[in-house]
């Protein structure tokens, strides 16, 4: 049985995969139900989840937890370029709202976030990462952000206090460039970016947010912006589904001599 499996979910993939990037299913539209596509095609349950795993780890459809499975809205993945998207021509063009809008807006849709502001204690490790007291309070920004309506990101950003408070960070609109273009008004410019990315199951208010089952996987980018003197004055912590996101990163080694 296991010998005949795999070839049987991948050409029932393949059937579906033309079909949708032959527009017979368009972007947002439903698709069948497990139970449907077991029944039309003759194969057994898990057989067909498989098949829509497949197709999902392209980032061809999506599933939403108690609604269906439905057309990606991006067919493909959305590309995270880490090398260039905090570049402030970047993250400012068309009056962009930072990174994030910015490369939504390229693939010619719209971004939202739904963002909840408050001052409290930081978790343990972004405090340290921001050299703050334990006990100090930094200003967070806890967003749900979506490409159109599909929710595509959940991101916390923390910035210390003394830096943060009573400045339009505190604001819902943080206005063109986002917090990084507000940080360097404030003379808090950032020089170098740090990442770092786990992948990992998400929490359960984490998949509750994405609208993900609990057996996905997500990147967890910790992201950490200094100034050109070392401080750092930004931390977020990105969640992102992997079926939604490619990243890519690009650096100069072994310059030639001048």
């Amino acid at each position: 049985m296991e010998e005949t499996k795999g070839p049987k979910v991948q050409r029932l993939a393949a059937d579906l995969r033309a079909k949708i990037q032959q527009g017979a299913y368009p972007p947002g539209s439903a698709l069948p139900k497990v139970r449907e596509l077991k029944d039309s095609e003759g194969v057994a349950y898990q057989t067909a989840r498989d098949v829509y795993r497949v197709l999902e780890d392209e980032g061809l459809i999506i599933s939403r937890r108690g609604e269906g499975t439905f057309v990606s809205p991006i067919l493909g993945k959305i590309h995270r370029d880490g090398t260039g998207r905090y570049i402030k021509s970047a993250r400012e063009q068309a009056g962009a709202r930072g990174a994030f809008a910015a490369e939504i807006a390229r693939l010619g849709m719209k971004s939202t976030s739904t963002t909840e502001i408050s001052r409290e204690r930081p978790p343990k490790q972004v405090a340290q990462l921001l050299g703050m007291h334990h006990a100090a309070k930094a200003l967070v920004r806890a967003r749900v952000m979506r490409a159109d309506a599909t929710v595509v990101q959940v991101a916390t950003s923390y910035f210390p206090g003394e830096v943060a408070f009573g400045t339009q960070l505190e604001q819902q609109d943080t206005g063109d460039g986002g917090s990084k273009s507000r940080l360097a008004e404030l003379g808090y410019q950032q020089t170098r970016i740090r990442e770092s990315i786990d992948v990992r199951p998400p929490s359960k208010d984490e998949a509750a947010s994405l609208g993900i089952s609990a057996d996905r996987l997500v990147y967890e980018i910790t992201h950490v912006g200094l100034t050109e003197s070392g401080r750092a004055v930004e931390v977020c912590v990105h969640v992102m589904p992997i079926t939604l996101w490619s990243l890519s990163y690009e650096w100069p080694i072994d310059q030639p001599a001048v």
